[in-house]
């Protein structure tokens, strides 16, 4: 599946309908409203944009649309990450995630799962990733050792 870039407003969008599964016009602007001081044009706009981008899929019951959802939420959240993690350097990967980790919400599950695939890449870690920036002037080593 080719990856489907989503504004911010269009990921909210996306999240109701995920909660839902899927959801009519309607249902889809109410909540929106409640959450948002935006114009039912803005948010039809919005579903539109996400049709065209195939994020989602529409079906039509009598007057109204019904909206359904062609990627994943997981699928989506990941492909945003790895488009994010693809555009950093591989030595402050590490800072980046360390900041996440201290600023994210988890459950104990989610951690004793982390600390696993942690232990596991330990094993075969090396002591410093190298940078993949620019050859000549790369500032990255010293901005991590200090």
């Amino acid at each position: 599946m080719a990856t489907i870039e989503m504004s911010p407003a269009e990921w909210e969008v996306m999240r109701v309908i995920w909660t839902k599964t899927q959801a009519d016009t309607n249902t889809i602007i109410t909540a929106m409203q409640a959450k948002r001081d935006w114009a039912q044009s803005t948010i039809k706009t919005l579903l539109r944009r996400l049709v065209e981008k195939q994020a989602l899929t529409t079906t039509k019951v009598g007057r109204q649309f019904m909206y359904h959802p062609e990627i994943s939420e997981q699928h989506a959240m990941k492909q945003s990450a790895d488009t994010l993690f693809d555009s950093l350097c591989d030595m402050k990967k590490g800072a980046i995630l360390t900041d996440l980790l201290q600023s994210s919400p988890l459950s104990r599950s989610d951690i004793q799962k982390m600390q696993a695939v942690l232990a596991e890449k330990a094993k075969t870690a090396p002591e410093q990733v190298a940078c993949n920036c620019l050859a000549d002037n790369c500032e990255c080593e010293k901005e991590v050792q200090s």
